[in-house]
């Protein structure tokens, strides 16, 4: 197994620099019940990225490597996605000039599907989980030679995701702490492995019933666990990857989860506070924030919320908006916008 480095990190920094999008910061100001909330927060508004998600990091990284390496087969790439990779692979397979055809859940939210077809990927619906999904892309490389990408699982789709906290650190002077959801662990791996380096904190926030890294933590080990969140169609992995859990045991980690009820709260916030519409995965981290318990930072790491200390400079990753904004524009009920 590879172990991400900070080495890895800085490599994709150089190679898809200029081909995406640097991540824009604002000042949260909002408070939380007791009419303040401790700390220096700020939104990371990586959902503005192309593709709509952090994923076109990794799927850049990965492709141009590839390309530099004269490694792209003719048969194109594929991927086993829920949506988010799934879009990034095709987008950044367009760019090159190769096919990707893509799996994933027949659940997946439509706009993605449709999304990936307006880029030109094959798409193929296979089963309810991605893990059934993974299982026809594997055979599809094997049948054909197929480069095979992965929605989170790989040193090079982690590097690129990586990058994002590069940029938050370069715009939030004396940053103390990320916050990041965790579905199989790319992002995370790839945002711990930077920001340990600059001695920066990072918060794993999963929903409590979709919470691979957490379980894993526990059982030492990547474990199953079920997936039934609100969250799922993009924290919805069944089991982390060697590569995040080995991240998530270094110094400087706090693994924490947080009610669906709260993600949907926070959600709901985002879009009544700044109008801003993000999928239920992308409010998961900022939901952290609203289900701490009293403690500060140095919480137990398998705690429920995160409350950041006096004076605590944080940046929560708002990491993907690929989502049907219809239930944020129209109350439930109600058949009409507000």
């Amino acid at each position: 197994m590879h172990q991400l480095t900070y080495g890895d990190i800085k490599a994709a920094t150089e190679r898809i620099a200029g081909r995406v999008r640097p991540v824009t910061l604002v000042r949260d100001d909002s408070v939380d019940e007791s009419g303040s909330r401790p700390g220096e927060v700020w939104l990371a508004l990586e959902y503005m990225q192309h593709t709509g998600s952090f994923k076109a990091r990794g799927a850049q990284n990965f492709i141009q490597a590839h390309r530099d390496a004269g490694s792209l087969p003719a048969a194109g790439v594929t991927i086993a996605s829920g949506g988010n990779a799934g879009l990034a692979c095709a987008w950044a397979a367009r760019l090159q000039g190769v096919t990707a055809t893509v799996f994933l859940p027949a659940t997946a939210p439509a706009v993605k599907v449709d999304r990936l077809r307006s880029y030109g990927a094959d798409v193929r619906l296979v089963g309810t989980e991605y893990a059934e999904a993974l299982a026809a892309c594997e055979d599809f490389t094997a049948a054909t030679g197929a480069l095979p990408s992965h929605a989170y699982d790989h040193p090079l789709i982690a590097a690129g995701a990586g990058t994002l906290l590069e940029e938050i650190r370069a715009q939030v002077p004396g940053l103390d702490t990320v916050l990041v959801a965790v579905g199989g662990g790319g992002l995370f791996a790839g945002v711990a492995t930077a920001a340990r380096h600059h001695g920066i904190r990072t918060v794993a926030v999963e929903p409590a019933n979709c919470r691979a890294l957490n379980a894993a933590l526990g059982a030492g080990r990547p474990v199953d666990v079920t997936v039934d969140s609100v969250a799922a169609d993009s924290l919805g992995a069944r089991r982390t990857s060697a590569m995040a859990l080995h991240a998530a045991r270094q110094d400087g980690v706090r693994s924490v989860l947080v009610p669906d009820s709260e993600i949907v709260r926070a959600r709901r916030a985002l879009w009544d506070d700044r109008k801003v519409v993000v999928e239920h995965g992308a409010a998961t981290a900022l939901a952290a924030l609203a289900t701490a318990p009293g403690q500060a930072a140095d919480q137990a790491p398998d705690g429920t919320g995160y409350r950041p200390g006096s004076g605590e400079k944080v940046a929560v990753v708002l990491c993907g908006a690929n989502t049907d904004p219809g239930d944020l524009i129209h109350r439930p009920g109600t058949g009409r916008p507000e």
